[in-house]
């Protein structure tokens, strides 16, 4: 059969080779949306205020674990109890119980910290003082600095109530301006996103006693979505007025003798509770990226309503059956893996009998009498509270999840007779007992349902095992062993940083245990930098403590820095000066690679990078800087081709590391391939274009003719010069370098270096043969300029982020460093070391850090000027390990009797 002119045309293979691509990339996308929409979500950081005194999540625990009672009778602040107290419920007006859950000290609020002036903190709703306070607590136990937050798209979910304080005021004063924005919800959420600058959603929840955890799922959704990068989600409620105890009460709603006994027979309505939970969201694939302590798992969340029902404030059984499933479904998680619920549990005769139910009805299948679903609820310690209920409850599961342990739920003696205990898989935790898993992952559910009919449901998961082991794994192999450590503290006035002295020396001195490098690693990275400031050297943690005693008596000791740092105090600009060849040796930074986590890693990456290139796959870089046989020959490290890249690995793995303890360079200046490194860090080039360059430049000076000669000699550029210039030797020798005002390096031809280095000898200059490869920035670099140019050339340029003093030009380098022929010229003209140190002093520098393996640059920095000028830092010296420094502390004067010279070390 002929085939058809059509149908030759059509090649029906190709077609349907590309239907089946674009179908495999429909599924892949369609994937990654599904997985999007389940991704997990990890909680980074929370802080509280609940009742018994708890203004932490350590100080929850210990209320938990000891099973404290923290109901109390209502503070004469609040209301006059004997005046609103009558045990008849049906006594107009009154309240028929005496107690409540209550925090203490809400009329404390730092106005000033916040940018609040006095007229309007007066007029603003303490539910509104105490987020704000507890929201930047949560952040700083996440490690992140409220003020990084600045214009992030991070989110804001809380659950609020209407307020009782713009009551009391309208009793005592004329409304004005400040009344809305200090007591209206959403002006609460809004200027917590105003205060530290948050671009992501904000909404104010209520939804009665499910709004903190409606809030949660909110949050959830909107990570999930990329609304927000980060987010803040829980809960506040404070009981300033008796007006809605009044209405409780006389809706028979509160337990007369002020307890919350839930699922107990003696159950008899719930207890008035306050107080604020905060907690701090991300999205889990980026927190495990950031490498964030990570203190559970959000797996799922959901919500419903329970429409029509036995009554508005009745709560529906099917209803809350179906949030929890959902849940689960949204979580991907079978029933059977949850082992521990933490019931909405009020303690009323009709409210613990349906939710009972209803847990049964949804675990009855995976669990059993045996292997009983344990549950238990918050509020039997710190009473209902409402709208930061659910906060409360999800808070109390992490801190199990952490310990591993069940806390005991109160008031359960005898169990409600209307609850079928023998027929459902459940179990009251009465005792603190160890959280058992039998080989699984821990899961918990959290529920909390509103009396106005919307219930929400959140499956919670212990942190990622692997996380777990990652953790302990990096901090034995970075734990580096230093003598000293800094201690940095600051705040926003005198007084409130000795109230911060006053916390660290209460919790070193109950907390014996932990370590003096976690302390301040702590304190000088996850706090936010103020202008009192104080810094403590200190080898040891009584060492610190006794320090810290010192400066609250206002002792002076050795260590003790303090002082206030004002708009006109002086901070110092630091020049990150990067070191040239000649200073290699083997095991150079050997120690920090076995112990440094950020160090190791820039080698490794190094490493895979120049693998890829054809002169160093015959060798690894680890293989040239630390030989394992431990032999400390440098044949081939000396090796130009060689060199050169392994000093770039070496300097570029030393600038991440200082980078990563917050050491920031305002300047870059290198010395010949040391600015190579340089232009790497300040974006003129990718780290792989950066590697290839010099690797190629090595390259093809290892491959010129050995020979040629080097000679340091002790006099000026213009002496030398006149030397050439008088023995007419300028075409076989140059200038290489000009490293000082009488420090100048000439390059060249053998016989031709060495004449000249007799003639300054004999005029009483002193030299010194310098031991090279070849007479590099010589004549003799000519014959590889035309070949280097044309892989200079496949570069792709950026000009510099950071500013760069030129080696070419002796000052701030211009556009012309981001093209192929400054870096020929780079490889030909002197180093102009000396002009260029001169430019950093006349822009105002004075703290010098070399990023290399051996102190030299600062030594020839010195000469370049005046003795009195400079701070000088080394990063290595051949053997020793340089002290870690502290991390990201904020400024802190160099010493008692100097000026307020600051430095941000």
């Amino acid at each position: 059969m002929k085939e058809s002119k059509s149908s030759r045309s059509v090649n029906y293979k190709t077609l349907m080779e590309n239907a089946f691509l674009q179908i495999e990339a429909l599924k892949s996308k369609l994937q990654t949306i599904e997985n999007q929409d389940k991704e997990a979500i990890a909680i980074v950081g929370m802080s509280c205020r609940f009742p018994g005194g708890v203004d932490s999540p350590e100080a929850f625990w210990e209320l938990l674990n000891h099973g404290v009672d923290a109901i109390t009778p209502v503070p004469s602040a609040r209301w006059n109890i004997k005046k609103y107290y009558d045990p008849d419920p049906d006594t107009p007006g009154k309240i028929a119980t005496r107690d409540g859950g209550f925090i203490s000290q809400i009329e404390g609020f730092d106005a000033d910290f916040f940018g609040i002036a006095p007229r309007e903190a007066q007029s603003l709703d303490p539910q509104q003082r105490l987020l704000l306070e507890v929201s930047w607590e949560a952040l700083e136990r996440s490690h992140i600095v409220p003020d990084q937050l600045f214009k992030s798209l991070t989110g804001v979910f809380i659950g609020i109530g209407g307020s009782d304080y713009l009551n009391q005021l309208a009793t005592f004063e004329i409304p004005h301006a400040y009344w809305g924005t200090g007591n209206v919800p959403s002006a609460s959420t809004g200027r917590l996103s105003y205060t530290l600058g948050l671009t992501g959603p904000n909404m104010a929840v209520e939804t009665a006693c499910s709004s903190s955890l409606v809030s949660v799922h909110l949050a959830c959704q909107s990570l999930r979505q990329g609304e927000c990068n980060l987010a803040l989600a829980g809960g506040v409620n404070l009981l300033l007025s008796p007006k809605f105890s009044i209405v409780f009460s006389q809706a028979k709603m509160l337990s007369p003798d002020g307890r919350c006994k839930t699922f107990d027979a003696s159950a008899n309505g719930y207890v008035r509770g306050e107080g604020c939970g905060i907690i701090v969201l991300k999205r889990l694939s980026d927190a495990m990226a950031n490498g964030d302590n990570i203190l559970a798992v959000l797996r799922g969340t959901a919500v419903n309503q329970d429409g029509p029902s036995g009554g508005l404030t009745v709560p529906n059984g099917p209803s809350q059956v179906a949030v929890i499933r959902k849940a689960l479904e949204n979580g991907g998680v079978d029933p059977a893996s949850v082992s521990y619920v933490e019931a909405h549990g009020t303690g009323t005769s009709l409210g613990d009998p349906i939710e009972v139910r209803a847990l049964g009805t949804v675990f009855g299948e995976t669990h059993s009498q045996k292997q009983p679903l344990i549950i238990g609820t918050a509020k039997t310690n710190i009473g209902h509270l409402e709208v930061a209920a659910g906060i409360a409850g999800l808070m109390k599961v992490v801190l199990q999840l952490q310990h591993q342990q069940i806390a005991p739920s109160l008031h359960f003696k005898q169990p409600n007779p209307y609850i079928n205990w023998s027929q459902l898989p459940l179990q009251v935790s009465t005792q603190l007992t160890p959280w058992q898993t039998n080989g699984k992952t821990r899961i918990a559910g959290v529920s909390s349902f509103g009396f106005s009919g919307t219930n929400a449901h959140v499956i919670l998961e212990e942190a990622p095992v692997k996380v777990k082991s990652q953790k302990s794994k990096v901090k034995s192999q970075d734990e580096l062993e230093r003598l000293v450590h800094v201690l940095t503290l600051s705040a926003k006035t005198e007084t409130a940083l000795r109230d911060l002295v006053n916390s660290y020396q209460n919790y070193l001195k109950t907390h014996p245990e932990l370590g003096v490098d976690d302390i301040c690693y702590t304190a000088n990275t996850g706090r936010a930098q103020f202008n009192h400031r104080l810094a403590i050297v200190t080898s040891q943690q009584q060492e610190l403590v006794e320090k810290l005693r010192q400066y609250q008596q206002g002792e002076e000791g050795v260590g003790i820095y303090s002082g206030e740092f004002t708009d006109d105090t002086t901070v110092p600009k630091i020049a990150f000066l990067f070191t040239g060849q000649g200073s290699q040796y083997i095991n150079m930074g050997r120690q920090l690679y076995d112990r440094a986590t950020t160090f190791r890693e820039a080698i490794n990456q190094c490493e895979e990078i120049l693998s890829r290139l054809d002169r160093l796959q015959e060798t690894s870089l680890r293989e040239i800087l630390y030989p394992a046989d431990g032999s400390s020959n440098s044949s081939r490290l000396d090796q130009t081709a060689y060199t050169q890249p392994v000093l770039f690995a070496i300097e570029y793995a030393l600038f991440k590391l200082w980078q990563s303890w917050g050491i920031k360079p305002d300047v870059l200046m290198g010395h010949s391939v040391g600015e190579y490194v340089a232009a790497t860090v300040a974006g003129v080039w990718s780290l792989e274009e950066g590697l290839q360059l010099i690797a190629a430049r090595g390259n093809l000076m290892q491959k010129l003719p050995a020979g040629g000669a080097m000679v340091s000699a002790i006099a000026s550029e213009s002496k030398v010069r006149e030397t050439l210039q008088e023995m007419a030797l300028e075409e076989a020798v140059a200038i290489a370098a000009i490293n000082g005002p009488e420090s100048t390096v000439i390059s060249g031809e053998v016989e031709a270096v060495g004449v000249i280095a007799t003639r300054l000898e004999s005029i009483g200059i002193k030299t010194k043969q310098l031991q090279v490869s070849h007479a590099f920035h010589s004549p003799l670099m000519e014959p590889m300029l035309a070949e280097f140019e044309a892989v200079a050339s496949q570069i792709t340029y950026h000009q510099p982020k950071i500013p760069i003093i030129s080696n070419v030009t002796g000052v701030q380098a211009d556009q012309s460093i981001a093209t192929a022929k400054y870096w020929v010229r780079h490889v030909r003209q002197p180093v102009r070391f000396a002009r260029g140190m001169k430019e950093l002093h006349q822009q105002g520098y004075d703290t010098f850090l070399e990023i290399g393996p051996k102190p030299i640059l600062v030594g020839m920095g010195r000469q370049c000027l005046p003795e009195e000028i400079g701070l000088w830092l080394p990063s290595l010296r051949p053997g020793k390990i340089p002290s870690r420094p502290p991390w990201n502390p904020p400024p802190v004067p160099l010493g008692k009797g100097e000026s307020q010279r600051m430095l941000r070390f």
